[in-house]
């Protein structure tokens, strides 16, 4: 069976998309085979970034390692259940076959991003360091700081972990990144994190470091690039920014501790 990596959090502009196509193609790259699922059926950062990559290969000649891609299979309009019916049905059809399966989820929530989180054995939940990406998880008191209690997302979280418990599944491990981390340790980043890690014992989330805010990830998209790919398209001398991305890349992996699995990048 396929291990499901979810993607999401409802806020948009946290990184989601990027962080689905290099953590997938990193996967691919290791010799896993990874099916791909984009849940925002109006956006599909994740789908059109993989389509990019599909027709930039094409072009140019190069054969790298792609995760497998597919749309929503269609559903019965007349079922009750039609869009747990595409999901499900979605992952039926790559589970056999496929390593990993990793799925985004939209800004926003849905029937479809609430069924994925119950199916997820890891959740990712990039997010920007900063309060206002932090009320994503939890409620602060203004004055005191102090955590009043979890959102709206934490709580449809604890609901998919109910429901795996019910179901006797293995339990969710959930993984928030923090993406755009500062260079330095400014006053404003120390309380996020403090703030962070004391969230995550009262909820049960662990926190790693993402990625920093680099020129780069926006150059990558329209050619479907990663950070992994950049020698194998001419690229001989890489800059510092790089090389400090790719590090943090494969200490994104690595934190996510997916079982019997050896970076190899």
């Amino acid at each position: 069976m396929a291990r499901i990596i979810v993607v999401g959090n409802e806020k948009g502009g946290s990184g989601k998309s990027t962080t689905c196509m290099h953590v997938a193609t990193a996967l691919a790259r290791m010799g896993h085979k990874v099916g791909a699922l984009d849940l925002d059926l109006r956006q599909k950062s994740f789908g059109r970034y993989i389509e990019n990559r599909r027709a930039y290969l094409a072009q140019s000649g190069l054969d790298l390692p792609t995760p497998d891609y597919r749309d929503l299979p269609e559903a019965d309009p007349a079922s009750e259940n039609a869009q747990d019916q595409r999901l499900t049905r979605a992952i039926e059809a790559m589970d056999a076959e496929m390593d990993y399966i990793v799925i985004d989820c939209p800004g926003s929530h849905t029937r479809l991003s609430q069924v994925a989180h119950t199916l997820a054995d890891t959740l990712i939940t990039p997010l920007n360091d900063s309060f206002v990406d932090f009320d994503l998880l939890a409620r602060l008191d203004g004055l005191t700081g102090k955590i009043k209690g979890p959102s709206i997302y934490s709580e449809m979280v604890w609901g998919a972990r109910q429901t795996r418990a019910q179901a006797k599944l293995q339990p969710i491990d959930w993984i928030v990144v923090r993406n755009r981390l500062g260079a330095q340790q400014m006053h404003n980043k120390k309380k996020v994190g403090a703030a962070l890690e004391e969230l995550s014992r009262r909820i049960g989330f662990r926190v790693i470091s993402g990625f920093s805010e680099r020129v780069i990830f926006r150059e990558l998209f329209p050619r479907g690039l990663t950070l992994l790919d950049l020698k194998d398209t001419g690229v001989d001398q890489l800059s510092l920014s790089n090389v400090a991305a790719r590090q943090e890349l494969r200490d994104l992996v690595a934190g996510l501790r997916l079982p019997a699995l050896q970076i190899g990048f």
